[in-house]
């Protein structure tokens, strides 16, 4: 018995359902109840249509000596055959009766046909009545009756017709008749492909069944459930449903149906649990964009986190080494998942990790470094001399420091846009030495470069202070020799030197005067010559930094020197006493006044002064031309007086400066500096009126009383002396 069926299985013909199709039987005529002497044929065929070869016959399971594809029967009985590539067909009941009166359905007949029931009588009939379980549905003079949509519910259905007899009109009755009914289709069957769906992969559910050969031509209409909620856009033509992605959460109960596109035959599968399976996740990591964790600070970090296994739905997470809170969380169907850190900063530098986790668990990555490399900030300049002035010859220190920036640092040192030098620093500041000269001064700055951008420090300027060199003393006019009177321009220069600079002038080692030149170039002092003057003539240049002193140049003046300043007072006073002759209005008041002279005195009436840093250098006696020493200074005593008129501008006024005689009593030789700061000249002055030309007349008369009001219009006019000599 099992290698039958085995073979029955194995056997070529089968359908899509993988079992052998049965055979099927076609009436002629068409009807499963007549009468005892009818006669019907018989049809075998199966679903290859027409049948080949040798056809098995059976009636009552009795198998019949015939192997035709068709046979006539007159016996009741149930009746089924085979072909070779079938299995038996369904058995058919056949009945042959006596009676007078038979109802008829025909053969085959399928669930949601619509059958004609035929009422049959030996004899012609009238009126006929149809019953189904007893209860008339039909009744009419017609003896066919249809009933639409059948259904295998084994109803039991006969007839009555009315007939004229010798006795009268008689009534016949049908035996019952159960209507053959055959399954339209069997009940679909639910299968999946594949039958244990893995999470995150595609699943094909199909509806199974099939139609019998002789209602091929019906279609039928598929739809699928999961639980009671239906999956797809309903109901379709198509046996088959592709499920894209099944997740674990899509476990659970599924069935199927399947129907007529009538809707008169419609049937359900039994209920399939489809169970699917979680992959844990499995190979979890870490990338991060730009590669290798190489990032500048301000840029955005990108960690991608992926899996290599995994299904359904996975919660990735990233972490940082050494925090506690991870940085962020998303939870997708999905095997990988990025997170963006945007603007990153110094602190986000570290090691990150992520992890991965779909309910088995979470999977932890490696480790993967982030470095962080930071722009040199703007670096600061600073200059570093030995002491509060900055000199010539001096080391000076550059310092070049960015306060931020991933190491190396390349520094570099300018001088007025001028590259000085560079120096590359693992940490920390650069520094740059050198000694200075005349030509470091000026406008000093530093860049700093790491490879991210170039920052330039502010500008810092130095001044560098040159001490002066030796000056170059020479006369003008030039000459060895003068003459008493002329008036001679001393000129003492030093060719390096950073202003101001403070000069002295010397007359045989005694001061003479000092002059500030706050620009440079030089400085002049005028000396009208007296005999006393022949000698030796030096000067000084001071810049805060030293005295440096000039050679010496010898004069030798000529001529006398006493008549000249005689002749000199005398014209002065002579010149004085025609201007009271010629005004006759003005008288002369002397009064002497002290002053106190701080430097030498022009000839010009401007003051000569020396500013409170600078200090008269000290004379020593020095044989060498360029350390003159002092000697005892001129006798002020034997100066002359020099008278000179100074007109204000205005209209009637006449200063005139008589005299200017320094006192001798207190004179000190040894001590020039204290002798000019402490004792002064007697300077007499004297205010004339200008003589108008139209009080002449009155002038003698109103002498003696100008005279004695002399005293309240007169004033005191300072007197700036550029030298004793004048």
């Amino acid at each position: 018995m099992f290698l039958w069926l085995l073979l029955l299985i194995l056997a070529p013909g089968r359908d899509q359902s993988g079992v052998t199709p049965k055979a099927f039987l076609l009436l002629n005529p068409p009807w499963s109840t007549n009468f005892n002497n009818d006669r019907v044929t018989l049809t075998c065929r199966d679903s290859l249509s027409p049948a080949q070869g040798d056809i098995s016959w059976y009636h009552n399971d009795h198998l019949l000596d015939n192997k035709s594809e068709e046979i006539q029967i007159h016996k009741t009985g149930y009746y089924k055959c085979k072909t070779q590539r079938s299995s038996p067909s369904d058995p058919v009941h056949m009945d042959f009766l006596p009676d007078k009166l038979i109802i008829q359905a025909p053969h085959p007949v399928f669930e949601g046909d619509d059958v004609v029931l035929r009422c049959r009588g030996r004899e012609a009939t009238s009126e006929t009545v149809f019953y189904k379980n007893k209860k008339e549905i039909r009744k009419s003079y017609i003896s066919n009756f249809t009933l639409n949509s059948v259904s295998r519910d084994n109803d039991k259905y006969y007839c009555t017709a009315s007939r004229k007899g010798f006795w009268g009109v008689r009534r016949d009755i049908s035996k019952l008749l159960t209507i053959q009914v055959q399954e339209l289709f069997p009940p679909p069957v639910l299968t999946a492909r594949p039958s244990q769906p893995i999470e995150g992969r595609p699943v094909t559910l199909k509806c199974e069944t099939w139609l019998p050969p002789q209602r091929s031509y019906i279609q039928l209409q598929f739809c699928f459930f999961r639980e009671d909620q239906a999956l797809g856009s309903g109901w379709s033509s198509s046996p088959e449903l592709n499920l894209p992605n099944m997740w674990s959460e899509n476990s659970g109960s599924y069935w199927c149906q399947a129907e007529t596109v009538t809707h008169h035959v419609r049937k359900r599968s039994l209920r399939s649990q489809i169970h699917v399976q979680r992959i844990p996740v499995s190979d979890v990591n870490l990338e991060i964009q730009p590669p290798e964790g190489q990032l500048i600070e301000g840029e955005n970090l990108l960690l991608i986190c992926s899996v290599a296994n995994g299904t359904g739905t996975v919660t990735f997470s990233w972490h940082r080494e050494g925090t506690v809170r991870s940085l962020g969380t998303k939870t997708q169907r999905s095997l990988s998942a990025e997170l963006q850190i945007l603007t990153v900063k110094e602190h986000d530098a570290g090691r990150y990790y992520c992890a991965a986790d779909n309910i088995h668990g979470p999977i932890v990555s490696k480790l993967i470094r982030v470095t962080l490399r930071i722009p040199v900030s703007r670096p600061v300049l600073t200059l570093r001399a030995p002491g509060a002035q900055v000199v010539v010859g001096d080391m000076m220190e550059l310092h070049c420091e960015a306060r931020r920036g991933s190491p190396p640092i390349l520094y570099r040192f300018y001088h007025d846009g001028v590259s000085l030098g560079s120096s590359s620093v693992p940490s920390g500041r650069a520094f740059f030495k050198f000694s200075l000269t005349a030509e470091h001064s000026g406008n000093y700055s530093c860049e700093a470069d790491n490879g991210l951008g170039v920052q330039l420090s502010d500008r810092v300027t130095l001044s560098v202070t040159v001490p002066v060199s030796h000056p170059v003393f020479t006369f003008h006019p030039t000459g060895a020799q003068a003459i008493v009177g002329d008036v001679l321009e001393l000129r003492c220069e030093a060719q390096r030197g950073s202003p101001p600079i403070l000069y002295w002038f010397y007359h045989k080692n005694v001061t003479l005067g000092s002059i500030l030149d706050p620009f440079g170039g030089g400085a002049s002092f005028n000396l009208t010559l007296m005999a006393e003057h022949s000698g030796n003539f030096s000067c000084g240049a001071d810049n805060g930094l030293g005295v440096q002193c000039s050679e010496m140049v010898t004069l030798s003046v000529t001529g006398p020197s006493s008549n000249k300043i005689t002749l000199i007072t005398e014209g002065v006073t002579a010149g004085l006493l025609s201007i009271l002759g010629l005004a006759a209005t003005a008288a002369l008041v002397c009064y002497f006044r002290t002053q106190r002279n701080s430097g030498g005195l022009s000839t010009t009436g401007a003051p000569s002064y020396s500013p409170r840093e600078f200090k008269e250098p000290s004379r020593t006696s020095n044989t060498d031309p360029q350390e003159p020493t002092y000697s005892e200074p001129p006798d002020p005593m034997e100066q002359q007086p020099v008278c000179s008129n100074v007109d204000l501008g205005e209209s009637n006024l006449v200063y005139s400066q008589i005299c200017s005689i320094q006192d001798t009593k207190e004179n000190s030789a040894n001590s020039p500096k204290k002798h000019w700061e402490h004792k002064e000249p007697e300077v007499i002055y004297s205010e004339l009126k200008k003589a108008h030309l139209d009080d002449s007349a009155g002038l003698a008369i109103n002498q003696d009383r100008d005279l004695e009001d002399a005293a309240e219009n007169y004033e005191n006019v300072p007197c700036a002396l550029s030298a004793i000599d004048n």
